[in-house]
């Protein structure tokens, strides 16, 4: 921290990207199939639920017209 304090603004920029750049090496990106697999499990869970959310929102209005009606 005490050497931060005595590098100029340029300086600490310069060591930001230089740790940024080995922080990018780090990661462990996924592969195609992976991303591939990921994204169709994604879908069909959006599917799913809106289906889910569909059928429910159908039984409260079915219901809010049979209490209605009475």
């Amino acid at each position: 921290m005490a050497e931060e304090k005595k590098l100029g603004r340029g300086a600490r920029i310069a060591k930001y990207f230089r740790d940024l750049k080995g922080e990018f090496k780090k990661v462990v990106w996924p592969t195609i199939p992976a991303t591939v697999r990921n994204t169709l499990v994604t879908l069909a869970m959006c599917v799913v639920l809106g289906v889910l959310i569909c059928a429910f929102d159908i039984g409260l209005s079915a219901l809010v017209d049979l209490l209605v009606q009475i």
